[in-house]
């Protein structure tokens, strides 16, 4: 498979106590986490054909809203993953991108990833985004139910790293999840940007969640400079594409 490199550990990078909280519970959560999107079922066979991409299921249906968005993209040669957890949408990339780069602050998330995807194409790297340093420049940018977890005073400079690790002419797409009432009554607000999560054991953890209506970033990625499409994708998810 893909090779390994270790840049950071996750709770010593960054310097800062929500995102070690954050990365900390990805990590304690890796296994439940992967388990509890096998049980929703909602990204059956992404990494090859989406089994019939015509669920009943609302979620399933929004999935393939999202699929059918990416099915859309120009090819590309060179894909970077950021916050790739277990893998389900490295999957895809996988499949389409001639070399994946995938990086993730998580070295449990890591290893389900690896055994998920089993793609010699895919190189793993684990750190934290907010301090990882991209080593080359790719044709896409993509993370997924990512761009939630970034906090309000760390927005501009993760949009910074996206703009140094993409290439000329290259494009950025992400997903997450839309600012709804059933969204926020999920978990216990903290701050603005922090909620209170817990483990089926019962162990608690800090994690950041932001949330956006589309209108919103898109307003606020124009501010610094991009060219920003955000559509909703149903009632729960809304999707992004952003071209250098």
């Amino acid at each position: 498979m893909g090779d390994f490199r270790m840049t950071t550990s996750g709770k010593e990078a960054g310097g800062n106590a929500l995102i070690a909280d954050q990365i900390a519970y990805y990590r304690a959560r890796a296994n439940e986490y992967d388990d509890n999107l096998r049980k929703l079922e909602r990204y059956v066979s992404l990494g090859g054909s989406v089994a019939g991409r015509n669920f009943a299921d609302e979620d399933h249906q929004q999935i393939a809203i999202l699929l059918s968005k990416l099915d859309g993209l120009p090819p590309f040669g060179s894909a970077l993953e950021l916050a790739c957890g277990t893998g389900w949408w490295t999957q895809w990339l996988a499949h389409r991108a001639e070399q994946v780069t995938a990086v993730d602050a998580a070295p449990e998330m890591l290893a389900l990833n690896r055994e998920r995807v089993k793609r010699p194409n895919v190189r793993y790297i684990l750190a934290d985004v907010f301090s990882w340093t991209p080593d080359r420049r790719f044709d896409l940018v993509f993370f997924a139910f990512w761009l939630s977890h970034i906090p309000r005073d760390r927005f501009a400079a993760f949009w910074q790293l996206v703009a140094d690790a993409l290439a000329p002419g290259g494009r950025v797409f992400f997903i997450d999840e839309l600012d709804t009432p059933q969204a926020r009554g999920l978990e216990t607000r903290l701050d603005d940007d922090a909620v209170l999560r817990q483990l089926e054991d019962g162990r608690q953890f800090r994690a950041v969640k932001v949330f956006y209506q589309p209108s919103e970033l898109e307003a606020m990625l124009r501010t610094l400079g991009w060219n920003v499409e955000v559509r909703p994708a149903g009632e729960r998810f809304y999707w992004g594409q952003v071209s250098s």
